[in-house]
């Protein structure tokens, strides 16, 4: 049985504000505890039943976990030139897949921690076919093209609850109680991860349950940015047409081909916000 791990930061034990992911002295503590929450979905991914992890790290620069300090039996998809973002090295040969650490979307999350659709800086609203996702939501669709279900995902209370809207059936580890989007009422990090550990080895026993989530082609992105700059400059892109002064759709044959142009527009938007050449000496 092989189970791929999406990580994240936000959702990890012990989070509660933006600066504590900052690159600062606190961020390397936090670097650690995202490490160990790894550990602990890994360790009940192996307990219920997996004999094969892959564990991508999927926050900021994708460069987190601690690889020597990472459980030697799973592989860690670390650096961010990828083409499939927080799905990197996800295919058809997985039986499942987990959120680690995850949190709400930008739009409609009105208490999770540090809330924002996969760059704070420039998305304010992404809908996949018309449905409003997050990055959970939005990734859950992504392994479904691979025919993976989503299983597990570890985050604050509002997330989880969020997340279980559409998929009801996944196991949910609470890392912490959202009291605002920069505030929390944190659990000990080892109460947490004894959660996420004993609610990650149930979803592998129970694998044979989950149903992966599907969308039919063709699929249609529509992205909502924060600033005109970032909309018009991804209609380089082939098949991307404004619908607004900070809006954008693309169509695309199937979903995985979509998230794939998704991030593309993603990237340049986040280039955009200052502008494409502020920082070139010509």
């Amino acid at each position: 049985m092989k189970v791929f791990i999406s990580a994240d930061m936000e959702g990890i034990s012990g989070v509660a504000t933006n600066q504590q992911l900052k690159t600062n002295s606190e961020y390397q503590r936090f670097r650690k505890l995202m490490t160990a929450d790894v550990n602990a979905a890994i360790e009940g991914a192996f307990n219920g039943g997996a004999k094969e992890v892959v564990v991508a790290d999927g926050h900021g620069n994708m460069s987190n976990i601690l690889v020597e300090e990472l459980d030697p039996r799973a592989r860690l998809v670390s650096g961010n030139n990828r083409v499939m973002c927080q799905l990197e090295g996800l295919d058809d040969t997985f039986d499942g897949i987990m959120f680690v650490g995850h949190h709400g979307r930008e739009a409609g999350s009105e208490r999770t921690v540090i809330s924002h659709t996969l760059a704070g800086i420039c998305v304010n609203e992404m809908k996949v076919n018309d449905r409003v996702v997050g990055e959970t939501e939005m990734n859950t669709l992504v392994a479904g093209g691979f025919n993976v279900p989503a299983i597990f995902i570890s985050g604050d209370d509002a997330y989880v609850k969020e997340v279980q809207e559409t998929l009801p059936d996944v196991k949910g580890a609470v890392t912490k109680r959202a009291v605002d989007r920069f505030a929390a009422e944190l659990l000990h990090p080892e109460v947490a991860r004894k959660e996420i550990r004993e609610k990650a080895e149930l979803a592998v026993k129970e694998i044979k349950s989950f149903k992966p989530q599907t969308v039919e082609g063709p699929v249609t992105f529509n992205i909502e940015f924060k600033g005109p700059q970032q909309a018009m400059m991804t209609t380089t892109l082939p098949t991307v047409e404004l619908t607004g002064p900070r809006s954008i759709r693309f169509t695309c044959d199937d979903i995985v081909t979509a998230y794939k142009h998704m991030w593309g527009c993603v990237i340049i938007a986040m280039t955009a916000t200052n502008g494409v050449l502020g920082s070139v000496n010509a």
